[in-house]
């Protein structure tokens, strides 16, 4: 067997596996390896678009996970592994990448996808092995990937279901496991089997020959290598691969699965950083302040290219070509500049962005801004007299607002500063502004201020944290919900009402909604969206649907002028009927609830919808490759039951209740829209 001659080069060695994957883990375990494993943290998000070939992300998310583990374990590990395994699988079907799905509407549509075809398995593989030497620690890359062909039978809905709800596509590529039930959907497999498992362990073992024994014995011009040769400021990483005779042999052809042969390289793409030179025993700190910046020079490198490189022996390295068994030279120059200031500042902001926050909460709950609307021209002394608060307490917290834009100060002749609201603090900070937020700011303090606390236990856990700020257990919280006071279900409904009206506008507006003679908003609350929606379309009228406790105290928001088309119901969407309307308006309700409510709530809808009815969603729609916005983002880490979406998503989850996206809307307020059709 290939691999026992490797099992005694890997002897004493530090060998880790970059990925918590249990399906990695048994095949290699299996194969007599003794690694650790330390996951990556490497976030799998890399632009899909900009790879010419599926394989060439599943290798370069496979080097990024390696390199992380590679460049973390000396300083929060306090030891350097030997070699560092980082591998990624895709399944790829009429030019997609398909990974993990995100639900099981998302696994659906994946094996939809699979169905009576074949498709291709890639499982991306790359190795770091790291050289330590005079307290610093080099890097050598080496990558391969494989390629496996599989063919789906025939599959019904049903069955897509049935395996769907089993639970087992949830974690894997492609949405199924081929070494278990996924199994039953396989006509024939064409290639390595354990690489659809997710590892290809027969060309691992063979890339662990190479290094390990059949390079020890070569020549050092023709093993794999890397010297680094300093010349002053700048170090030139020497990489040379194996003669043909070493080689692996490809089989690959257009028909045939492929054993692809490595490329060894020391260069990083953008995402991942510098590539960096580590001192065993200095800080991470010093490690970053002596990063290389790496420049790949193969699009220079010519079959003809004339002149020889010399390694730190002087010996000669043939020249480099840009085929075949290559030689790649990459040139590093050490970066010794200071970080930009605009950088510095922003990370500064970030990191004093609680700061910030919890100052607004604290002038907002003290009624400065409203104090100060009544009476502009305030001193610190006048206000501490009004707030009951210290002096100096209050001349800092009316500082640090004028810091933030909220007030403006104007210095007085041989008096102290006088304090007034600026356009902000008017607009959006007043109790009886207009787009007031006052009341969703309450909330951020009362509530998510708390919850965020805890936001490490919360990360480490997947779970919200609510009885670690309340203090409570879940018993005690469900028995408060129900005995809670009306001022705390009114400080609920204050905070729904200020976003609703600052957002209602942009949603109501988003779509011609003419078509439409009847609404019903399920969850409307106050009635603040429901109010925008009838003075946007003049012929629609719309019902609130809402818990009898919000409905009796809605009357407290309805406006002085009231519209007779806006009514509301009393009853629970999870169990009572819904009122019948031409147009469902789900407004920040999605996103909070678990899996089954939402497929529950959807098919109520659904069943309510005759063709033609309309459902709009509003929701703030995450963007396509998950990269904002930052609110969603930052409102996922509450860690609620329910989950952020792209519209895409949304689409697809609708889709799979048999509505039809006809229209999305990005606005300029906080939430977005999609307009969709029932079939």
């Amino acid at each position: 067997m290939v691999l026992n001659p490797v099992i005694s080069k890997l002897s004493g060695k530090l060998v880790v596996l970059a990925s918590a994957s249990p399906r990695r883990l048994e095949i290699l375990s299996n194969a007599g390896l003794r690694f650790e494993v330390v996951p990556s943290w490497f976030k799998e998000t890399l632009d899909k678009g900009l790879f010419k070939a599926p394989h060439e992300y599943a290798v370069e998310t496979a080097k990024q996970k390696a390199l992380e583990v590679a460049r973390r374990m000396p300083f929060k590990h306090l030891k350097t592994p030997d070699i560092v395994i980082g591998a990624d699988t895709i399944v790829t079907v009429d030019g997609m990448i398909l990974e993990k799905p995100a639900d099981k509407d998302d696994a659906y549509r994946m094996l939809s996808s699979l169905s009576g075809k074949e498709h291709s398995v890639f499982t991306g593989v790359a190795l770091v092995l790291c050289h330590e030497k005079e307290n610093e620690v080099d890097y050598q890359l080496i990558e391969f990937y494989e390629e496996t062909k599989v063919k789906f039978a025939d599959l019904s809905d049903n069955m897509l279901w049935e395996y769907i709800n089993s639970g087992e596509p949830m974690d894997k590529a492609g949405g199924y496991g081929i070494q278990a039930l996924g199994g039953m959907l396989v006509e024939y497999v064409y290639g390595d089997f354990l690489n659809v498992v997710g590892f290809p362990l027969n060309h691992f073992c063979k890339q662990l020959d190479l290094i390990y024994n059949q390079c020890a014995s070569s020549s050092d011009q023709e093993s794999t290598s890397v010297q680094l040769i300093h010349i002053g400021a700048q170090t030139t990483s020497v990489l040379t691969q194996p003669p043909p005779n070493l080689q692996a042999k490809s089989t690959h052809s257009p028909s045939s699965p492929a054993k692809h042969n490595p490329t060894l390289t020391s260069s990083l793409n953008s995402s991942a950083g510098p590539l960096q030179e580590v001192k065993k025993n200095g800080s991470e700190s010093e490690a970053n302040g002596r990063s290389w910046t790496l420049v790949n020079s193969l699009s220079k490198h010519t079959e003809d290219r004339e002149g020889l490189l010399r390694d730190s022996d002087n010996t000669t390295v043939p020249p480099v070509t840009s085929r075949g068994q290559v030689i790649e030279l990459n040139v590093m120059e050490q970066e010794d500049s200071e970080p930009k200031t605009e950088d510095l500042q922003r990370i500064i902001d970030l990191m004093d962005g609680f700061k910030a926050s919890k100052a607004l909460f604290t002038a907002s709950k003290m009624c400065v801004f409203d104090l100060l609307q009544s009476r502009p021209g305030l001193d610190a002394v006048q206000v501490a007299g009004e707030i009951k608060a210290s002096v100096k307490g209050t001349e800092c917290l009316l500082e640090a607002c004028v810091s933030l834009g909220l007030l403006r100060s104007r210095e007085r002749t041989c008096q102290k500063p006088a304090f007034e609201n600026t356009d902000l603090a008017t607009h959006f900070l007043l109790t009886d502004a207009a787009c007031s937020l006052r009341g969703y700011i309450q909330r951020c303090d009362d509530t998510m201020w708390p919850l965020f606390s805890h936001l490490e236990s919360a990360v480490r856990e997947g779970a919200s944290q609510r009885e670690r700020a309340s203090g409570k257990t879940s018993n005690d919280m469900i028995q408060d919900t129900h005995n809670s006071s009306q001022e705390v279900k009114l400080r609920f409904m204050n905070a729904m009402h200020s976003i609703a009206k600052v957002t209602g506008k942009a949603v109501a507006t988003a779509f011609d909604l003419s078509r439409f003679k009847t609404a019903c908003d399920l969850g409307g609350c106050t009635g603040a969206m429901a109010y925008e929606f009838t003075k946007a379309h003049p012929g629609l009228s719309v019902t609130v649907f809402d818990l009898p406790a919000v409905v009796e105290m809605s009357e407290r928001f309805h406006p002085l002028h009231k519209d007779n088309r806006v009514s509301f119901v009393a009853g629970d969407f999870f169990k009572d009927e819904l009122p019948k309307a031409d147009l469902y308006i789900l407004a920040r309700v999605l996103h909070d609830l678990p899996e089954e409510k939402v497929h529950i709530l959807l098919s109520k809808i659904a069943d309510s919808c005759t063709p033609g009815c309309g459902l709009l969603l509003s929701e703030i729609f995450l963007d396509e490759d998950r990269g904002g916005p930052r609110r969603c983002l930052l409102q996922s880490l509450s860690m609620s039951e329910g989950r952020q979406r792209s519209a895409t998503e949304y689409g697809l989850l609708l889709k799979s209740h048999g509505f039809i996206t006809a229209h999305v809307r990005h606005t300029d307020s906080l939430l977005d829209a999609m307009l969709c059709i029932k079939a």
